[in-house]
This record gives C-alpha cells, structure tokens and sequence, in this order.
C-alpha cells in the first residue's frame, strides 16, 4: 500500500504540473486562432476522454508528460502538406493552421506553457506565505556554527564552535539556507570562506565534501564538511526513547533536555551525532534537565542503524524538531515573499544548469521520476503545506526547463523561430525534423541515465 500511495500522489502532482503547463499553450493557442487537435495528459496510446469541438481531450497511458497538438505544427507533415495544397493551387496558411500564424504569435504561444508554470507556482507560494509561512529560525539568521567534526575541511581550517561565518562563496554575512545552498553548487569543490574566530576575521578556501564519497550532495554533506548549525539556542529536548536502547537503559525519558555531553553544550540533534561518531562510543556522561531539576546519567553509546541504512553510534532517542516560525502575512507580504522565493528558487535552479555544463555539479545529482516521487512521498510526510511548496518548485523547474534552446522543448521552438525571423525565411523543414529526431533520442536517453540514477541511489 505504501507503493501505491507514493505512484497515486506522484501521479496527481505530476498530473496538476502538466495540465497547468499545456493550459497555458491551450489558452494561448486559443487565443490565437490555432485549431488545436488533442489535448493530452499522458504520451501513448489514449485511454479515455472525450471530443468537444475540434480537440480530442484525452488522457494517455504514459503519465510522464502531456502535449498539446496543433493543426500544422508536427515537424515532417508540413513539407508534404504544402507541396500537394501548392500544386492544387491551394493557400498554404489555412485557417487554424500553427504554422500560419505571425511568428509572434507562435512564439507566444511556445512561451505560454512555461508561464502558466511560473505563475501557478507564484500562486501557490502566495498561498503558503498566507496562511502556513513556515521557516526553521535557524535558516534565516547569522551562521553560527555548533560543531566542528574531527578531521574535516572545516576542522583543518581552523573553525571552532561558536564561530560565526561572515562569507560563504559569493554570499556575505550569508544565512544557513545560503550556505547549504552555495555547497550543494560546490560538492568535491573549494568555497572562498570568512569567519569571526576570537574576535579575528580569518579567510579560508574550504573543500565541500558530499558525505558520501560521491559527486553529488547528500543530507550529510555539511557534517562530513565540518560545517554544523547551531539550530537553537536551547537545549536538545527528547521526543520518544527507544525501547531496550543506551538512553533507555541510563534512565533518560520522554522530555528531557539535553544540555550537554561530556562538557560538550548540545543545541541540535546533528551536532550530538557528529560528537557520538567522534568519540567512538566511550562512555559517556549526559547532563539532562528533568522538570527543570539538572541531573547526569551515565551511558555508553552503541552502534546501530540509524533509519536510512546507516551504521552509526546511538544514545537510542529521537529528538524534537527544531524551533519553527509560523507566520500568516498579509495578502501584500505574501505577493512579496512569493515573489522573493520563486526568483530564489529560478536562480537556485539557473546555478545547478550552469552547474552541470560547467561540471561543477554532477549529472548523477539529477532525480528523475523515482527521485522525485521519492522527494513528493518525503513532502506529503511533513504535511500538506510543505507538499504545496515542493508541488511549487517543481512547476517552477518545469517552466523553466521547458525553455531550456533545446529542439522538442518549448525553448527550442523559439530559437528556431528567432533564427527563422532574423533570417526572414523558414528553415528547411526536412533539416528541422533532422534535428527534432536527434534532439528527441538525446532526451530519451539523458531519461534513460537519470532513471538510472535513480535506481542506484535506492540501492546505496
């Protein structure tokens, strides 16, 4: 069941992300006077729908994309069509015909598929920062570090914890939420980086590690960096203990906090892991405020699986979330902070393309449907808010991969258009489907590795 619920979930927000972007060529294409054929959630075979007018509305058996088919716009026809209507001395521009209308406005319609993604994924942030505006404190404010794992870039550089990072890449006084992101940009990279250490600015080139000896981020990649948040300025507070555990067997129990191990002040969950690694299972002394009475208790950690398949040192506890803030902003506030996390998110996603061009970010970093119905079954877990804002960033990558100058993408549409306008002629049709055909097996097999990809991250 649990399979079926992640394929339905991801079905449907994949759903939602495609219908919103070949409404947005439907609309315009509309509007434009373009008799549109089929309108298609789904390649392949049709399954079901139904007629109105001149447009097929069907739902096809591949659920990995949709289309839009307009009268006269499939590469390889036209050069027939035009020769037979020539010869009967037929016009060639017929009424609703695609490629009959004003390049303009074929341009407008190839933009507006992208553009109904951006907006909807306006839309949906406006309504989060609205109603459910939901940030960890720790992400937003200076980048104080918590701890620094032995034998790490950041220990070898010199920070200490309670250092304060003041540069991170191109980013000055930068947040948690920038560092990570400038990392992920920068795994089995140097980064320029500046701290404040005992009153002293101290610059470093620091080597993002990825945390799992790969090319590609993980969620461990600024431990195994050394670069380790100070989430809160309270102590670790304990959820539930596990049954049968070091921490069960010391006495420790369900709120307790945890101010410190072995001297060691705890104020995440990370940071009381990396020391547990680097301590190696010595016993260890554990001082806990219990109804706001200190106590210690003695405990020896011990190795076991930490949820994702791996082995590591454990007190046998789960911890509490970290501080969040819930804010509800007004209409205007919202139209603002949308607008500010969707140019973040657009940016985020331009670095990781320039990224992969420049081999600054490995391909294998790249999901493909497993991968992000994987991340849609991680979002739904947290809650229908946090599903919303993941539902937004993937209309947002899908608008802007679409304009991507590649042939079959709306982006390659418009660059044969602006060659054909500044030309003032079209081009070959028959060296145009040449280069859709290439560009169509170039997709199919960049498909092919990313689902690769995907396969052998669920094995590691």
């Amino acid at each position: 069941m649990h399979i079926v619920h992640t394929i339905v979930l991801f079905a449907i927000v994949l759903g939602i992300m495609v219908l919103i972007h070949e409404l947005g060529h439907f609309i315009m294409a509309k509007l434009c006077g373009v008799k549109v054929e089929v309108f298609s959630i789904g390649f392949g075979p049709r399954i079901i729908g139904y007629r109105y007018g001149d447009t097929d509305y069907r739902i096809s058996a591949l659920p990995l994309g949709g289309y839009v088919k307009m009268f006269g716009d499939a590469p390889g026809e036209k050069p027939r069509d035009r020769e037979a209507l020539e010869v009967l001395g037929i016009d060639i521009n017929a009424p609703g015909e695609f490629n009959g209308r004003p390049r303009w406005q074929r341009v407008l319609i190839a933009l507006a598929g992208p553009f109904a993604n951006f907006i909807f994924s306006f839309f949906l942030l406006v309504c989060v920062a609205h109603y459910h505006h939901e940030v960890d404190k720790y992400l937003t404010g200076a980048a104080v570090v918590d701890y620094v794992p032995v034998n790490t870039a950041a220990a070898r550089d010199g920070l200490a914890v309670g250092d304060t990072i003041t540069r991170f890449g191109n980013e000055v006084n930068p947040t948690w939420d920038k560092i990570i992101q400038v990392a992920m940009l920068n795994v089995n990279h140097t980064v320029p980086m500046a701290f404040v250490h005992n009153g002293q600015t101290v610059t470093r080139n620091i080597a993002i590690a990825s945390g799992d000896n790969s090319d590609q981020p993980t969620p461990d990649m600024l431990s195994a960096t050394g670069l380790i948040p100070r989430e809160s300025d309270s102590s670790l507070i304990v959820n539930d203990v596990t049954a049968g555990g070091p921490g069960d067997r010391a006495g420790l129990k369900p709120s307790d906090s945890i101010v410190s191990i072995n001297g060691l002040q705890v104020h995440s969950l990370d940071t009381l892991i990396a020391y547990l690694q680097d301590s190696s299972g010595t016993p260890t002394t554990v001082n806990i405020l219990r109804d706001n009475q200190p106590q210690s208790i003695q405990l020896t950690p011990e190795k076991g699986d930490n949820g994702q398949g791996v082995i590591r040192w454990l007190i046998g506890f789960h911890a509490r979330h970290v501080p969040i803030e819930v804010q509800h902003l007004s209409l205007g506030q919202s139209v603002v902070q949308s607008a500010k996390d969707n140019w973040e998110s657009s940016t985020l996603v331009m670095r990781i393309i320039k990224g992969l061009f420049t081999r600054h970010v490995s391909v294998k970093a790249m999901s493909g449907p497993v991968g992000i119905a994987q991340q849609i079954e991680v979002a739904s877990e947290q809650g229908t808010w946090p599903l919303i804002e993941f539902m937004a960033l993937i209309s947002m990558q899908l608008g802007i991969f679409n304009l991507l100058p590649i042939p079959i993408l709306d982006g390659g549409m418009i660059l044969f258009l602006a060659i054909e306008s500044i030309l003032r002629r079209d081009v070959n049709e028959v060296l145009k489907e040449r280069i859709y055909q290439a560009a169509f097996v170039g997709i199919i097999l960049l498909a092919v590795f990313v689902f690769y990809n995907d396969i052998t991250r669920m094995h590691h």
